[in-house]
């Protein structure tokens, strides 16, 4: 079974020239679901990762079934005005504009040993902005995880620049 016989492809959606990558056939099938969630718990499954972050959304389908797979804690990144408590918060350029994730304070600690999910690398932006508000509580980032990468788009060659370590389930 490959993981990206499940992963639809949407030509001009959202609009024309994009070819939109749908995860939710992925997500419906369970035995595929399955797969992916315990490739990812495989790969690091002895690596002594405390938390699993995911970054809204998508990256939290994936990021909390692998927190309960391997039995360890899972952290949203979320978008600015959802989170409660004593927030930290990054910035980051978007093509037109910019964006903010933020976490909890308190979530994220010196001792963490991290794995950042999302489901999908295209720019970069959003992954590296992450990797930097996380660095900064001073946790370990083990590794970045996607389902896809878009080959095609920079985000790849940004992490391997600035030595951000990152692992894809399937490339396109």
């Amino acid at each position: 079974m490959q993981i990206a016989d499940y992963i639809r492809a949407i030509p001009d959606y959202p609009k024309p020239g994009i070819i939109f990558r749908d995860i939710t056939p992925l997500l419906a099938d369970g035995a595929a679901f399955r797969q992916t969630i315990n490739t990812l718990a495989e790969r690091y499954r002895d690596q002594g990762v405390t938390k699993i972050v995911g970054i809204e959304a998508r990256g939290f389908i994936f990021a909390t079934a692998l927190a309960y797979a391997m039995g360890v804690g899972f952290v949203p990144l979320r978008k600015p005005g959802k989170l409660p408590r004593k927030i930290v918060s990054q910035a980051y350029a978007l093509e037109y504009g910019e964006d903010t994730l933020e976490l909890h304070a308190e979530d994220i600690t010196a001792d963490d040993r991290i794995v950042v999910i999302d489901d999908l690398l295209a720019t970069g932006g959003t992954i590296l902005a992450a990797v930097e508000m996380l660095t900064k509580q001073q946790a370990t980032i083990i590794e970045c995880a996607f389902v896809i990468t878009l080959s095609d788009l920079p985000g790849a060659q940004r992490l391997e620049q600035a030595a951000i370590p990152y692992y894809t389930l399937c490339s396109f």
